[in-house]
C-alpha cells in the first residue's frame, strides 16, 4: 500500500502483530521458537489482505517450521486479536510468508569467511 496512510497502517500492522504473538499466542503455545520477529506487513490499498513477513531465528530447523505452522495456523486467531486493538472498518486477512534474509545473509557471511581464510593461508605460502 502506498503513501503515508498505507505506510502508517503497514506500520501499525506490523507492531500489532508481533505484540499478539510474542504474548498471547507464546502464552498459547508454549512450543514458539524463541526469537521471532515480524520483519514488515504490506497490507493492500483495499485493506482486504496483508502479507506480514516473518522471520524465525532457531538452530532446530524443525522447530523453525513448526512454530512458523503455528503462527499460520493461528493467523485467524490474531486477526480477531487485531480487531480489537485497531481501529478500522475491516481488519484484512492475513497471509503469514517466512522471511529467510538473515539466514541467507549468516550464509553470505559464512562463505565470506572461507573465502578470506582461504585466501590469507595462500597468501602465506
Amino acid at each position: 500500500m502506498k503513501g503515508l496512510r498505507g505506510e502508517r497502517l503497514s506500520s501499525q500492522f506490523r507492531e500489532e502483530i508481533y505484540n499478539v504473538i510474542s504474548t498471547d499466542l507464546r502464552n498459547k503455545h508454549p512450543e514458539l521458537s524463541a526469537i521471532v520477529s515480524v520483519i514488515s506487513a504490506d497490507v493492500a490499498p483495499d485493506l482486504k489482505s496483508c502479507k506480514v513477513y516473518i522471520s524465525i531465528f532457531d538452530t532446530d530447523n524443525d522447530r523453525r517450521r513448526n512454530s512458523f505452522a503455528v503462527i499460520c495456523d493461528n493467523a485467524g486467531y490474531i486477526r480477531h486479536a487485531l480487531s480489537k486493538v485497531l481501529r478500522i472498518r475491516t481488519v484484512p486477512e492475513l497471509r503469514f510468508i517466512l522471511d529467510d534474509s538473515m539466514e541467507y545473509g549468516e550464509k553470505i557471511d559464512k562463505l565470506l569467511r572461507q573465502i578470506e581464510t582461504t585466501n590469507g593461508n595462500d597468501n602465506d605460502e
